[in-house]
């Protein structure tokens, strides 16, 4: 890192975890463009279908994940994601146990992962506005336990692959950035990744884009950046 609050590197793989499909397009879509136009293989895992993801009583939750899962393959394409891993666990049934851990172990032990992206679990109150969700807070805290110390120890889960120390976590979402991505040279991207998600973006386009640029100009405003996204980071790497 050149600047002690811009984190510059480029990891030689990175696995963005996070619960719905819109997801790591809208928290870190930006910085996963950044990377992956560096060389970076950029892996992005998915807990969940997004099959509740509507507010239309008639669409079916399989009719609905069935064109989220085209969504994301579609945002894929743009940030240039190198692999997808889908879960299909269900909307709101997510829960912090083992088998969620272990299926996170297992895919930090597939990739392996410089760098790991994931909510941070300790936002919950965003003004009086918003509550996070209840799945970005389970993922989180099932994405930190799963990358330590769990993918890092043989014994946790040995059916999962030889263990993996993943030496970044940036943490999404937060409360309390420490370190900002650069993304004004691929906002572009980002707004696009994010305009595949039309089943939850059903404006022209114009909406999305504003609020994705303005996202980004709120990020800056405390790193000196002119785009950017905020992370909590955490080194666990030797």
């Amino acid at each position: 890192m050149s600047s002690p609050d811009r984190f510059e590197e480029i990891p030689e793989r990175a696995l963005a975890i996070y619960a719905h499909p819109d997801d790591p397009d809208i928290s870190c879509g930006g910085t996963l463009a950044r990377w992956a136009a560096g060389g970076c293989a950029v892996h992005v895992l998915l807990c969940t279908d997004g099959g509740k993801g509507t507010d239309d009583p008639a669409a079916t939750p399989a009719e609905t994940a069935a064109l989220r899962s085209e969504e994301v393959a579609a945002a894929g394409r743009v940030l240039g994601i190198t692999g997808h891993i889908l879960l299909g666990h269900a909307d709101g049934e997510l829960e912090e146990d083992a088998e969620l851990r272990g299926q996170l172990v297992s895919a930090i032990r597939s990739v392996r992962p410089d760098v790991v992206l994931c909510p941070d679990p300790t936002a919950v109150f965003f003004g009086q506005e918003y509550v996070n969700h209840r799945d970005h807070r389970t993922v989180g805290w099932s994405a930190l336990d799963a990358v330590s110390p769990a993918a890092a120890l043989p014994h946790y889960f040995p059916d999962a692959g030889p263990p993996h120390q993943v030496d970044v976590v940036l943490l999404s979402g937060t409360l309390a950035p420490d370190v900002w991505v650069d993304i004004e040279a691929h906002i572009g991207a980002k707004v696009e990744a994010v305009a595949c998600h039309r089943s939850q973006f059903t404006d022209d386009g114009s909406w999305t884009r504003s609020a994705v640029r303005l996202q980004a100009e709120e990020a800056a405003r405390q790193s000196g950046l002119v785009l950017a996204e905020g992370f909590r980071m955490l080194r666990l790497g030797g």
